[in-house]
């Protein structure tokens, strides 16, 4: 991602890493200019949420990957011949763009061509730690390359190699299949199989099958879905506020490793280099543990310790860092969790449009995560204070959730599991089970579940 690079943008254009090209004077009564660059960022990352989906649905996985990607190479590299500020924040929205929708298209693409078994991990490890790993390699790139402007040509090569992916990477067959286009999709499917050393069968898709399943109408749900009973409409405030919490959490303690104490390189490679550990952590805990608990555990644990920075004495200001890394952990960690925890938690009918919506609240989250920093001229510690308090009592909320660990996912709103603490009214549709169950017993308890 692009958006660590503005930990550096800022420190070069305000003339506190040495660099042989012209500041914008974003100093003194210009400072405000810094969070609202990287809010446009966030803003362009926002903008792109609402399209990528759209957009891969109707034009292909593989299409929209290739084109975002290259939508975020070329304007990135524009930035480079910036002649003003201005200019510079008006690309910025089309890189959030294309960053963002390059993102979600190789998720959903990476989620439809996988195996189940790798594809947890593929959601998990395999995405974070990579991203963790590029954020690593950041500050090694920006201590050579001290002008912003080269840092950011140098941060362009990745994208113009990756257009040499184009004939590796196939399309999604679940996508072909949706379109009708079975021919590619078995083409993919045997070339796959060739690749794993599994004879194919001679016919994959049965002619009557895919007839029954175009010919299936599914019932059109809308947003209105996601707040139509209390229990329902709990789980999507919920979501919400743990989403922008989050959020506002995880990107405003990257985009303040620059203000700590010590070396800003050194700083920006343990903040990415903690990350790796959380998510292997989350993993864990997904693959092993409640959801619930998880959850409030790690926001407890990034929210507590940011409370105590305040009380460490000034000449001990690696412990002040250290805490900042713990929190950056636990913050961190929770991140990974709650994509799946979401997905679980709203039934199949709305499960996009449940997550879509908490996603929208992190992009939120994000947009205010760097003037929750540049509270930081007035007060070092009040960003701190103020992400600890919020993520403390998160933490606390998320205890409400219902739990979804070794249940089986909901398909209908009816069968969603209930919020802790708020008193649930029975459905007509449960009120016919029951009243089922006392008039035939024993056929029902007969019945195999």
């Amino acid at each position: 991602g692009f958006w660590p690079y503005s930990i550096f943008l800022e420190r070069s254009m305000t003339g506190l890493v040495p660099r042989r090209s012209v500041s914008w004077d974003l100093v003194c009564e210009n400072d405000w200019k810094n969070p609202l660059a990287i809010s446009f960022f966030f803003l362009g990352v926002l903008l792109g949420s609402f399209i990528s989906g759209q957009l891969s649905d109707r034009f292909g996985r593989k299409f929209v990957l290739f084109l975002t990607i290259c939508m975020q190479t070329v304007f990135s590299f524009l930035q480079i011949f910036s002649v003003n500020f201005e200019m510079f924040t008006v690309l910025f929205i089309f890189v959030g763009m294309g960053q963002i929708s390059n993102y979600v298209a190789a998720f959903v693409l990476g989620t439809e061509i996988l195996s189940k078994s790798v594809r947890i991990i593929f959601a998990t490890l395999g995405v974070c730690i990579f991203y963790a790993f590029g954020f690593m390699v950041l500050p090694l790139f920006a201590y050579f390359l001290r002008t912003w402007r080269m840092l950011l040509l140098s941060l362009n090569v990745p994208g113009v190699l990756c257009g040499f992916l184009w004939w590796f990477i196939p399309e999604s067959p679940r996508w072909l299949i949706s379109q009708g286009r079975i021919k590619e999709a078995e083409v993919i499917i045997r070339k796959a199989a060739k690749t794993n050393g599994i004879v194919a069968p001679s016919i994959i898709f049965d002619p009557n099958e895919l007839q029954d399943l175009n010919s299936k109408k599914h019932q059109s749900h809308s947003i209105q879905d996601l707040i139509l009973t209390s229990n329902i409409r709990a789980v999507t405030i919920i979501s919400i506020i743990l989403w922008l919490t989050i959020a506002v959490g995880y990107f405003g303690l990257s985009l303040d490793t620059p203000n700590l104490n010590g070396d800003i390189y050194l700083n920006c490679f343990l903040s990415a280099a903690v990350e790796v550990p959380a998510y292997v952590l989350a993993w864990l805990l997904l693959r092993c543990l409640p959801r619930r608990h998880s959850m409030s555990a790690s926001l407890f644990l990034g929210g507590v310790v940011l409370l105590f920075v305040k009380l460490v004495p000034s000449e001990l200001a690696y412990v002040a860092t250290t805490l900042v890394m713990i929190g950056k952990f636990g913050v961190t960690a929770a991140f990974a969790m709650v994509y799946v925890y979401t997905a679980e938690l709203y039934p199949t009918v709305v499960r996009n449009m449940g997550v879509g919506v908490s996603s929208t609240a992190s992009r939120l989250g994000s947009i205010l995560s760097p003037y929750f920093i540049y509270l930081g001229s007035y007060d070092r510690f009040l960003p701190y204070i103020l992400m600890g308090g919020l993520t403390v009592l998160t933490a606390v909320l998320t205890l409400f959730f219902p739990e979804s660990f070794g249940v089986p996912l909901p398909d209908t709103i009816d069968q969603m599991l209930k919020v802790k603490g708020i008193k649930h009214r029975e459905t007509q549709n449960h009120t016919r089970m029951v009243k089922a169950d006392e008039a035939s017993p024993t056929v029902l308890k007969s019945t195999p579940l």
